[in-house]
């Protein structure tokens, strides 16, 4: 299989075509492998349009609800990111074409290990891998210019919301009422105070640890 003409037709396909104009964006999206985050056994598959599992409960995002939520946050080439629930890496890498740096997180320890391998092969320098609770982010490197949650969020905690820069972004898939339904909706710090607007609806598969609780943020 030709995985760069399958990456190109992807784009072509999927992510052209359904709202995405962020032309940095789209160049990573086709430059980036998304099969290298893959088991070569469902390599064939990195470029179909779907989720793809790569772990109990944990899938690399299908690339148009990503592209979503990474074009939503409106990413500067300055920008400071913190990336929640990392998974593979894919997304990181993404991300790190578009920022100056960024602090992915994930709380499972092999989906970590495996990200940092592939985007070292990959060249990927201006990003580290981290394993913790997702949730709480990463306050040591707060605040954040950008804070992107990759997975379907019951509700967005305040731990991370407080990590954000004046004039920072969250961009986060908030679950509907039921099934596995959301919003891409963004958060914005200004003067203290959390905005928001929603931009989309999409499908995905729950983040692990973002069950609605107290102290959360509701949809």
């Amino acid at each position: 299989m030709d995985h760069a003409v399958a990456r190109r037709n992807m784009v072509d396909s999927q992510i052209r075509p359904s709202g995405i104009e962020d032309m940095k964006l789209i160049a990573a999206m086709g430059t980036v492998a998304r099969e290298a985050f893959l088991p070569r056994s469902d390599q064939g598959l990195a470029y179909m349009g779907g989720e793809i599992e790569v772990g109990p409960g944990r899938v690399l995002s299908a690339p148009l609800t990503l592209a979503r939520l990474i074009q939503a946050a409106g990413i500067k080439p300055s920008d400071v990111v913190l990336h929640v629930g990392a998974g593979g890496g894919y997304g990181s890498a993404l991300l790190a074409q578009l920022a100056s740096t960024v602090v992915a997180l994930d709380s499972d320890s092999g989906l970590v290990e495996t990200a940092n391998r592939v985007l070292a092969d990959l060249g990927a320098l201006n990003v580290a891998v981290l394993q913790g609770d997702m949730a709480s982010g990463y306050p040591r490197q707060a605040p954040y210019d950008v804070i992107v949650i990759e997975g379907l969020v019951a509700e967005v905690p305040e731990s991370l919301l407080s990590q954000l820069a004046e004039g920072g972004r969250l961009s986060a898939l908030v679950a509907l009422e039921t099934g596995r339904m959301g919003r891409g909706t963004v958060f914005t710090m200004h003067k203290g105070t959390i905005g928001r607007r929603e931009r989309f609806d999409a499908a995905a598969t729950p983040l692990p640890g973002f069950e609605a609780k107290a102290g959360f943020i509701f949809a």
